[in-house]
Parts: C-alpha cells; structure tokens; sequence
C-alpha cells in the first residue's frame, strides 16, 4: 500500500514536445525534488528531447545529475567565493551574478546574471563597465536576465528584456546568447525578431514538467478504516470525534510532503477571505486534507503521522474500503511518492 504517482506517460511526453516547438532553444529546468519526478527521470526526458543543455538548482545537484545527463549542466545558484568547492566536469556552467564573482572563476565556463525587476540578485547597470576586463579570463557562454511571475504594475516583459539588451550593448558587451525565464512563447518570438544576431534560450521547468495537470495524479491507498461514534476518542491525542463515521488510514505523511504547503501570495478580496477562514478553523483542529473521497476533500482526524495520514469520513458518506485509492492534491515539488505506475 502506497503513496502513488501515477503518470500518464504518452500524454505527459506529448505536452513535453509542445512546449519545445514553442521555445527554439529551450533549456529544461531539473532543481529541487526534480519537480517531483525526480532528477534521473527528467535526465532521461531531457536527453528524449534532444536537449544539449540541462538546468539545475545548485553545484550539488550538478554533481548528482552529471552521470545521467551526457550534456552541458547550467548551476543557476549564482557562484560566490569561499563556497565549497564541488568537483565537476568542464561541461558544467556557472551563473554568476558579480563583477568580483566572474573574477573568481578564472578559466570557467559563465553565464552572467543581470539585476531584473525581480531584485533578487545579478549584475547592475553601473557594473557593467567593470565586466569587460573580467570576462577576459573566462569563457562566457551568455548572459541571463531572470524575470517575475506577476507584473502587478502593468509593465512589460519584454520591454524590460530590450532594456538590458540595449545597455549591455551600449556597454559593447557580447550578445550571442541571452537566456530569459518566465517569458511566453510569443514574447520570446519577439525579442528574437527584433535581436536576430542573439539566440535567446527560455529556461523552464514548471510549464514543461507540470503544464499538463490532467497527465499526473497522485493517489494514497487505504491501509485502514475503523467505525466510530460521536464522542470517542481516537489518535495520539486522544481527541473526541465530532459525530459518527469513519477514520481512514490512507498512505501519505509528513515523509511523503502531506501536510506540508509553501506560503501563497494571494490577490483579491475572496481568496484573502478564504485564508482567514483557514487559518481560523486551524485554530481549533480543522485543516483539511488534500485526500479526495466521494467526490469531496476530506478533513484531517489529527495532524498527519510521518507516513499516513487520519482522515475523518462522516457516516452520510460510502464507506472506503481497504485498498481504496484516494486521489490527493499535492504540491509536486515537496513531494516524495512511493512508487511511480505509468499508464
């Protein structure tokens, strides 16, 4: 009994294959959990696409996926001096995000960061004089401008890309490759039109792992289901049922991501009001489950245990059953399935 991904393979590939026709020159992102796949497996799919480059989070995971992937590894943790030192092979890129820091990595390979609205990190305008005499001592393979998500203020994209495009060539700096992130087919279909001499590389991991939300589910098996009346006492904390039904052991805990949620941004009136209510019934014990049983999301009997979850399922429900699957809404990048069943 496990907590299942079950994937729609040919569906999933198929998705894959429509965002590279989108995005001439894509580079797949593989970083974090491997966007719940896991890092061999997106190795695999990036080598079935034809990729020659592959993205991933930090030097570490580089060092991990390098056996899997046969070409170019891009580390889009900015480099800084004094981090560990981690072995690679030369196929590796960094990115870096300082003059000092393209200085410290004399004969590397470097794809150079440029400060975006994002404010997050890379190279200002004001430093873009200095870089000349450091990228003597590298290999620069391109520059990099990392974008948001939302542009609350109504402001454009691309026009923030053609900015840098055209400081960086005021600044008489080489333009052959330009990587961008969060950028839409058609914007990227336009700074190519308008930059033909630079080839602009999207990278992107959520929209080519995840685009495709009908070709993956997760499902958790039921272990256990034990009747109950209003009034007993149940679990670690011995806590009372409200009223009568079942509690439902389903595979799927803490290990597993259950339980665990980022924090959301959120916009508007009713989703503000939807988090109040949240955290208000969390105050006494309420927090709903991302488990689906009868066509309903199903509330936690008490917190979630390290590898299954309690669900409370009330008496005007049907009963599960051992060996039920109940889908569950999970966040795929803090995620660790059991077991993967392709379909």
């Amino acid at each position: 009994m496990a907590l299942t991904l079950y994937v729609d393979t040919a569906r999933w590939r198929a998705h894959h294959k429509q965002v590279s026709e989108q995005f001439p020159g894509l580079v797949p992102v593989c970083k974090g959990n491997g966007y719940g796949f896991g890092h061999e497996r997106l190795a695999d799919e990036a080598t079935r696409l034809g990729s020659d480059i592959l993205a991933v989070g930090t030097t570490y995971e580089a060092a991990r996926i390098k056996d899997w992937f046969g070409g170019d590894l891009l580390v889009l943790t900015p480099f800084r001096r004094g981090e560990e030192p981690v072995p690679l092979p030369d196929r590796v890129i960094r990115s870096v995000s300082s003059v000092d820091g393209v200085y410290g990595l004399v004969g590397a390979r470097v794809v150079i960061e440029v400060m975006s609205s994002m404010k997050r990190h890379g190279v200002s305008e004001q430093e873009l004089p200095h870089l000349h005499s450091a990228i003597e001592n590298v290999r620069l393979e391109g520059f990099a401008i990392h974008l948001p998500l939302d542009r609350t203020d109504g402001s454009d994209a691309v026009e923030e890309v053609i900015g840098w495009m055209d400081r960086l060539r005021a600044a008489r700096l080489p333009l052959h490759t330009m990587f961008v992130s969060h950028l839409k087919a058609e914007e990227l279909a336009r700074l190519q039109r308008q930059f033909p001499q630079t080839h602009f590389r999207a990278r992107i991991g959520t929209r080519l792992w995840l685009g495709d939300h009908e070709a993956t589910e997760y499902r958790g098996a039921v272990l256990d289901v034990t009747r109950v009346s209003k009034g007993d006492r149940f679990g670690y904390r011995q806590q009372k049922a409200a009223s009568d039904g079942w509690l439902v052991v389903v595979a799927g805990g803490t290990s597993h991501g259950v339980g665990l949620e980022a924090p959301k941004a959120l916009h508007g009136v009713m989703p503000r009001a939807k988090g109040v209510a949240r955290a208000g019934l969390a105050t006494v014990n309420r927090n709903l489950s991302p488990f689906v049983w009868a066509g309903k999301q199903r509330w936690f009997a008490e917190p979630p245990h390290m590898q299954v979850s309690i669900l409370f399922v009330p008496h005007d429900a049907t009963e599960p059953k051992v060996g039920d699957e109940l889908v569950a809404h999970l966040r795929h990048t803090t995620t660790q399935f059991d077991r993967v069943v392709e379909r």
